[in-house]
């Protein structure tokens, strides 16, 4: 069954790619979203019988792969719980997209490619989370990446969605970089890129630390007691785990667009709106969240590299909070709310708390994917209309997408008892019972974010929805609500961001938690975080909730009771708004540091008509000196039989003449 999984995206690629241009769109369509709701079924399925069993790791070998000296590699799925949350996530938010879209692109030509570029980008992913070993696990990284490029340019023909491509692929790839290196590390330290065998060596040398951690190793180094021995160096223990952990999560930064590699998310708006649901909600941004929980038994070693992950996490929530108050684009908005809530599974995973991050992972899938897809119907409803300055007055018009919105919204911003309610503030209870350097300034700048997320959340359904009517007449004489195929996965996905905190929370954080993960996820001896967040004081546990309600009022204020408060606000702080509404300046930083230096150093070695560098040697350059030279060679060439004959005699005497003095001497 787990095979199946598996391959049934792999299956739908090859039947919409190969064949899609002679059995039809229609066709591709229904084979595509077929195999993938299969998967999903089989998914769940495979969830809850999981927990019927035993719940130990199974792996299964689809094939040798490679083998070469110390490092065996092969195609083999590791099933364990955190596994099967993936997949739960993955088939299902791909099932419902892919469904949503048949509706979504019904206008577009090039149905049978977009289809297959959906599938292929879950079958990628289903190889990450599946992965029993890290080349594996590189390859869906990869494979991910590329399926991503193609589904962003989807629409090529527009220049921007070419370069948001571009973008996406290019910042992707410094990320990558560094995971690659990280593997390196891996591979260096305990000789496999195995899962087994890596985790086997850190439980040994966990043993070996007395349970402290890198800082020990850090100790036992400075003794001569735990070293590594590498190209004839020795080095601290401490040094190269702390350095591994960290390339691993510059890896986790890209894909999971952290600050200072997040540029590409938002730009990848330029796709069609369920590309954006695909990315966004559950797929390609949340590998790098669980690329850092199955590697938790190695960071947890790492003290350091945990306190790094807590930092740069709780900074990307609050800064792209901060943006997604000024934003316009409606998928803009939720863009920049996807980055900020990955901040948050990154502070739960920097202060050890694993199992809240792939709980909010978990959550997040549903009622970001719905918020998305919502989105994407009303942008249906109007025309393409993205801008919601242009919008406004729509509540009555598609009331079934305003409610799911609205439900989206109530579950994003930790309405009592909606998924995000239960998962959110698990993460903030846990920031504040945390001990790493970092675990009180990631609390401080979760709950911040909280306040921020509740106000551009209700500014973008105060503005899209509510008051009059801003778009044309024209405009609003033809704003339909969006067909059942269309609908459909908004109400699934309804259900789960009402309902999915209520059911699991026992298990994925509660008391459940230890039968549910079982040795999915590790934590270390002395991490008390999960017993210590059960604990805290009622005014912490409240905290999220009034931050929620603060940046409603403040939002229902803004944009409904005085329309413009926002604006007035806006004039008088002109610097703080244009500093928001440009992104706090990383594109414009990163173009002045990187682009524009790459195309001057580019233009410095190709200049072609200043005498210099390729044409410097000579009036006309190197490439007029090529053509002389040959010019003369071909000379040479006269087509005599006695110039030829002649030239063999002078070859022969030289040979001989050399003989006869090499002899002499």
């Amino acid at each position: 069954m787990y095979q199946i999984i598996v391959l049934l995206p792999l299956v739908g690629f090859l039947i919409a790619g190969l064949f899609g241009g002679s059995i039809g769109a229609k066709a591709s369509e229904y084979v595509t979203s077929s195999l993938l709701v299969l998967a999903a079924v089989l998914s769940w399925i495979a969830f809850i019988s999981f927990g019927l069993g035993e719940g130990e790791t199974l792996r299964v070998t689809m094939l040798q792969w490679i083998q070469s000296g110390n490092l065996a590699v092969d195609w083999s799925l590791r099933i364990d719980r955190l596994t099967l949350v993936m997949l739960v996530v993955v088939n299902t938010v791909s099932a419902l997209v892919h469904v949503y879209s048949i509706g979504y692109m019904h206008h577009d030509p090039s149905r049978p490619r977009f289809f297959a570029y959906l599938s292929l980008f879950t079958f990628a992913m289903l190889m990450l989370v599946t992965a029993n070993n890290l080349v594996q696990m590189f390859f869906g990284w990869e494979g991910v990446g590329l399926a991503s490029y193609l589904l962003i340019g989807f629409w090529y023909k527009k220049p921007s969605a070419s370069a948001a491509a571009m973008k996406a692929f290019i910042v992707n790839r410094v990320g990558d970089f560094g995971f690659l290196l990280g593997i390196f590390g891996v591979f260096v330290l305990f000789g496999s890129v195995n899962l087994d065998t890596i985790f086997a060596g850190t439980a040994d040398l966990a043993a070996q630390l007395g349970g402290h951690g890198a800082d020990a190793a850090g100790e036992g180094a400075a003794h001569g007691d735990i070293v590594l021995h590498f190209l004839g160096y020795a080095l601290p223990m401490s040094g190269a785990l702390t350095a591994v952990c960290l390339l691993l999560f510059v890896g986790a930064m890209g894909k999971s667009a952290q600050i200072g590699l997040h540029t590409w998310l938002p730009d990848a708006m330029e796709g069609p709106t369920p590309v954006s649901a695909l990315i966004h909600a559950a797929t390609m941004v949340t590998a790098g969240v669980f690329m850092v929980a199955r590697m938790s038994p190695l960071f947890e070693l790492s003290p350091t590299a945990l306190t790094v992950v807590t930092f740069i996490g709780a900074t990307t929530a609050f800064f792209a909070a901060t943006i997604g108050l000024v934003q316009n684009d409606i998928k803009r908005v939720i863009a920049y709310s996807t980055c900020s809530q990955l901040g948050y599974m990154f502070v739960a995973l920097g202060v050890g708390a694993y199992g809240p991050a792939i709980f909010h992972l978990f959550t997040h899938a549903f009622f970001k994917a719905l918020l998305f897809l919502g989105a994407g119907s009303v942008i249906h409803a109007v025309s393409d209309e993205q801008d919601m300055r242009n919008m406004g007055g729509l509540r009555k018009h598609i009331p079934v997408t305003y409610w799911m919105m609205v439900i989206g919204t109530l579950a994003l911003t930790g309405f009592p008892l909606t998924a995000g309610y239960f998962s959110k503030d698990a993460i903030i209870e846990s920031a504040y019972v945390g001990h790493n350097a970092m675990a009180g300034y990631g609390f401080m700048m979760t709950v911040l974010a909280a306040l921020l997320t509740s106000f551009y959340s209700w500014r973008l359904i105060f503005m899209t929805f509510h008051g009059e009517p801003r778009a044309s007449h024209e405009v609003m004489h033809h704003v339909h609500e969006s067909p059942m195929v269309m609908l459909v996965p908004l109400f699934v996905l309804a259900a789960g961001a009402l309902l999915a905190g209520l059911l699991f929370e026992g298990s994925f954080v509660g008391e459940g938690y230890g039968e549910f993960w079982h040795a999915a996820l590790f934590t270390g001896a002395e991490n008390h975080v999960l017993h210590d967040m059960h604990e805290i004081p009622f005014l912490i546990a409240i905290l999220p909730f009034v931050m929620m309600v603060i940046g409603l009022v403040t939002a229902w204020i803004f944009y409904i009771r005085s329309p413009r408060t926002a604006d007035a606000v806006a004039q008088r702080n002109p610097g703080l708004y244009q500093f928001l509404l440009n992104k706090w300046y990383f594109d414009e930083l990163y173009d002045l540091v990187f682009v524009r230096t790459a195309k001057r150093l580019g233009r410095f070695l190709w200049k072609t008509g200043d005498g210099t560098i390729i044409d410097g040697f000579g009036p006309d350059g190197v490439s007029a000196r090529v053509l002389g030279v040959t010019n003369r060679v071909v000379r040479l060439q006269t087509g005599y039989l006695y110039h030829y004959a002649f030239a063999m005699l002078i070859g022969v005497a030289a040979l001989v003449t050399w003989m006869m003095v090499g002899g002499m001497n």
